[in-house]
């Protein structure tokens, strides 16, 4: 056992998990404040376009593209040169972020239209003037977040990981209290999530500053060029795609489903609000971890610590993976229920949000997997490949929208995601084991038909439960956290009795 892997994994899984339940008391009340229909859809839009560029420009391309740099230039490189490359990119990456955003701002209403044309359609342009609007509010977000992204790329890669996992809180507490008190104090109180995003990016960057200076690596600005910055440009344009296939298939989703009837934008957000709390704790934390290591590793020239380090990440990623996949697909709609459905958040909504909740659950073990595999090419600093894996996964799905979005409306856009993740995963895979890298090895494969076991036998006690939408509806929301708890803990008591019967032992991984 990576004693090292599982305690990074654990550092950044811990911080997540508070942020994501954070997210969670934010969505309540987001639910319970504003609940889901067309101004909320406006919202939401205009809050999921920075948030998307922010996957792709920080999070996503940028962060998988510096992080291997930046190892590297540790490893080799002398500090002074490492703070000079840090300070080259980051001049750079701030020029090219301040001239989006300001284009942005002041053509919000076309950005809008792009990416929720189905709002300038309607009737009644409310939802699209009110988008617009916040748009210009919550887009200097996208500036902020990417600039924090850097930072926490810098901090990761000196294993300082739990600053970066910790901070997502500042954002949740933001909006969380912007939405119960400065709500009040609007002519238009949804208007108030969108101050909400923009003082927590704000936050967000500030707190990470301090620790940037402990370990001496505040960016600083400079003037001429760098090699370095050339080399993150042709990984990083690529990567675009490649590494954020799963926020290009999700904005796809919102753009078909500003066409279909009002709501839907805010069916399929919560239904991924609840998604994104194992694919976070999961996928994200073990490929933060893995990205830092690998890179460390390639930079080495460490090649069986490498093969080891894919290998143990998918381990822990299959054994928290599959049970996850089960619960959500089960218990859909008890979550929802638990913690949306109160005051102008409907029932119709929670089944509506359930029912695309399911679909997307189906898919969370695929998009844990690329979320693993990824970053194995790209720690070698190979952007190539989750490119051509990620543009084919991403055309599947635009045409797999087209065809179950006809039929099955939100649930067939989001049926449609999951496959498209399947189909990544299983390129990603197919790749490395094509150019030789990884290979499933045969204790992976056993432990894979032990999780399922454990997994099946989970899935008959959950069944034992009454889970139906009434019980959960008329019941108060003490009794529904209660009953919910009682059965997700239980589950997990189970399913983790059952791994140990099985042979499965986490220090034996």
């Amino acid at each position: 056992m990576d004693k090292n892997f599982l305690k990074s994994s654990g550092i950044v899984t811990s911080m997540t998990f508070l942020s994501r339940i954070l997210g969670l008391v934010r969505d309540y009340f987001i639910a319970k404040y504003f609940g889901a229909n067309g101004l909320t859809d406006a919202f939401l839009v205009a809050f999921r376009i920075p948030n998307f560029l922010r996957r792709l420009f920080g999070e996503g391309a940028f962060s998988q593209a510096f992080v291997p740099i930046l190892a590297e230039a540790k490893a080799q490189e002398t500090q002074e040169e490492v703070q000079n490359i840090i300070n080259h990119i980051s001049t750079k990456f701030l020029i090219v972020l301040i001239i989006i955003t300001l284009i942005t701002v002041v053509i919000a209403p076309v950005v809008i239209f792009v990416f929720a044309w189905g709002f300038y359609f309607d009737e009644d342009l409310t939802k699209f003037n009110l988008a617009s609007d916040m748009l210009r509010i919550t887009f200097p977000y996208l500036l902020l977040i990417s600039l924090t992204a850097l930072s926490g790329s810098i901090l990761n890669t000196y294993d300082k990981f739990a600053v970066p996992a910790f901070t997502p809180v500042l954002l949740n507490i933001s909006m969380i209290l912007s939405s119960v008190y400065l709500s009040q104090h609007l002519d238009e109180p949804i208007m108030a999530l969108a101050w909400g995003v923009l003082i927590g990016g704000l936050l967000q960057l500030a707190f990470q500053i301090p620790f940037l200076i402990k370990i001496r690596k505040l960016p600083k600005l400079v003037r001429g060029d760098h090699k370095a910055v050339k080399k993150l440009k042709k990984r990083m344009l690529p990567a675009l795609f490649g590494v954020s296939v799963s926020q290009i298939n999700l904005l796809i989703d919102t753009m078909i489903a500003s066409v279909l009837v009002s709501g839907s934008v805010s069916w399929l957000y919560y239904s991924d609000r609840l998604l994104e709390l194992p694919l976070a704790l999961i996928g994200i934390a073990l490929a933060t971890v893995a990205l830092a290591k690998l890179s460390k590793h390639y930079a080495n020239k460490d090649t069986k610590q490498f093969t080891r380090t894919i290998d143990y990440a998918l381990k822990i990623g299959l054994i928290l993976a599959l049970p996850a996949c089960a619960g959500l697909i089960l218990l859909a709609e008890p979550l929802i229920i638990t913690l949306f459905q109160y005051d102008k958040f409907s029932v119709f909504a929670a089944h509506q949000s359930s029912l695309s909740l399911i679909a997307y659950g189906s898919g969370l073990v695929a998009f844990i997997m690329v979320k693993i595999l990824a970053p194995v090419f790209l720690a070698r600093g190979d952007t190539r490949t989750p490119v051509k894996a990620g543009v084919i996964a991403m055309l599947s799905n635009v045409v797999l929208n087209g065809i179950l979005g006809y039929y099955f409306d939100h649930v067939g856009l989001a049926i449609a995601t999951s496959i498209s993740a399947l189909l990544n995963g299983s390129l990603l895979y197919y790749y490395l084991k094509k150019q030789s890298i990884f290979t499933f090895s045969q204790d992976l494969i056993k432990m894979l038909f032990k999780v399922l076991m454990a997994s099946f036998i989970m899935v008959l006690f959950i069944l034992n439960f009454d889970q139906t939408q009434s019980v959960y509806v008329n019941a108060d929301a003490l009794s529904r956290v209660s009953m919910l708890i009682t059965t997700v803990c239980l589950s997990a008591f189970i399913y983790f009795l059952s791994l140990r019967v099985l042979g499965v032992r986490m220090k034996k991984l």
